[in-house]
C-alpha cells in the first residue's frame, strides 16, 4: 500500500518517514505464535484496513527509516535492509535494488548531511543502509555521521558462541553493515542506560526482541516521541502486548519491554514512531478499561 510520507512536529524537532519496502505477505498466524483470530471481534473499532486484509490472511507491515531534524542536527534512526546485501537466509531481503537513497534525498536529506545514525538494534532490517557497495567494498553510506549503537549487542552478534540458526543472518549483518563503520572510525558503541545522547534523544533499555534492544525517546519543546524499534511489529500487539512475534529472541523480556513502552506512550501522550507498522507508521496509544488501543496519526 502506497502512502505519502508525512512529517510530524515534536516540539522544536521534526520527524519524517523514508520508506524502503512494504511487507504484505506475512500471515498473522505465522507472525504471532499465539495468534487467535477471535481477537478481531474486539478490534473492529480501531484495527484499520491498511493493517490487515479483509480475510485476515495478511498482516501488512513496512520497513522504513525515521529522519529527525533538530535545530542543530540531522539524525537517522534505523537504516533498513540496504541494497545488494547477501541475505540467503532471508530471501525477501536478498540483493535488493531499491531507490531508498533517492527517497531520502527527496525528503531533503543528502547522505553527506546526516550527523548521527542511531540504531535501536543490529538486525538485518535496521542496519543495512549503514553501508553501500563501492569498488567491491562496503563503505559508510553516511560518511560524516557518528553511528551510535549498543556495545553489548555488537559483542553478542560478533561472538562465535552465539552463531546459531536464529542469529545466522545477524552475523552477516555485522560483517557488511556494521563492521565497516567500526573500521572507518565512525562508530560510538554505548551502554544502553537511558542517558541523553544528542539533542534530547535517549537510548532506553528495552531488551527482549534482541539481547540489548533499545527504544529511543525524543524530548523536545515539552513534547515527547517514542521510537519503538522492534518492540512492536504490528498494531495487533497494542491490543495483545503479551503476544511476541516469531522474531523475539528473549520472550519474557520482550513482553516486559513491550508493556513498558505501551505504558510510557499512554501515560505521556508521546507520539509513537514504529519500525514496521503500515500506513503512516506513526500514532498514539490510549488505555481504555485496562486495554491499550492504537490510533494512526494522519
Amino acid at each position: 500500500m502506497t502512502i505519502e510520507s508525512k512529517t510530524y512536529a515534536i516540539g522544536d524537532a521534526t520527524v519524517t518517514q523514508v520508506r524502503e519496502l512494504a511487507l504484505e505477505n506475512s500471515s498473522p498466524a505465522a507472525l504471532f505464535p499465539a495468534w487467535d483470530p477471535k481477537i478481531l471481534v474486539d478490534c473492529q473499532d480501531w484495527l484499520s484496513p491498511g493493517s490487515m486484509d479483509p480475510a485476515h490472511e495478511h498482516a501488512f507491515m513496512s520497513v522504513h527509516t525515521w529522519v529527525v531534524k533538530t535545530k542543530r542536527h540531522t539524525i537517522v534512526i534505523d537504516t533498513g535492509v540496504g541494497n545488494g546485501k547477501n541475505r540467503p537466509f532471508t530471501p525477501g531481503f536478498d540483493h535488493l535494488d531499491l531507490p531508498f537513497l533517492e527517497r531520502l534525498r527527496a525528503a531533503g536529506v543528502a547522505p553527506e548531511a546526516v550527523d548521527y545514525v542511531l540504531m535501536t538494534h543490529l538486525h538485518v532490517d535496521h542496519a543495512g543502509w549503514n553501508t553501500r557497495p563501492e569498488g567491491g567494498a562496503w563503505i559508510p553510506t553516511f560518511p560524516n555521521a557518528r553511528y551510535i549503537f549498543s556495545k553489548k549487542e555488537y559483542e553478542y552478534f560478533t561472538d562465535p558462541a552465539n552463531h546459531n540458526d536464529r542469529n545466522k543472518t545477524s552475523f552477516l549483518v555485522q560483517q557488511d553493515s556494521v563492521r565497516p563503520v567500526v573500521e572507518a572510525g565512525l562508530a560510538d558503541m554505548i551502554a544502553i542506560d537511558g542517558r541523553e545522547i544528542v539533542d534530547g534523544l535517549s537510548f532506553v533499555p528495552s531488551p527482549g526482541h534482541s539481547v540489548d534492544h533499545a527504544s529511543i525517546v525524543l524530548a523536545s519543546g515539552g513534547q515527547q516521541a517514542l521510537f519503538t524499534g522492534d518492540l512492536l511489529h504490528h498494531p495487533i500487539q497494542v491490543h495483545r502486548p503479551g503476544w511476541n512475534s516469531v522474531f523475539d529472541g528473549f520472550p519474557d523480556q520482550a513482553r516486559a519491554s513491550r508493556l513498558w513502552a505501551l505504558d510510557f506512550a499512554a501515560d505521556t501522550g508521546a507520539t509513537v514512531f514504529c519500525a514496521h507498522f503500515p500506513e503512516t507508521s506513526a500514532g498514539c496509544v490510549t488505555r481504555e478499561g485496562g486495554i491499550f488501543k492504537w490510533r494512526f496519526k494522519e
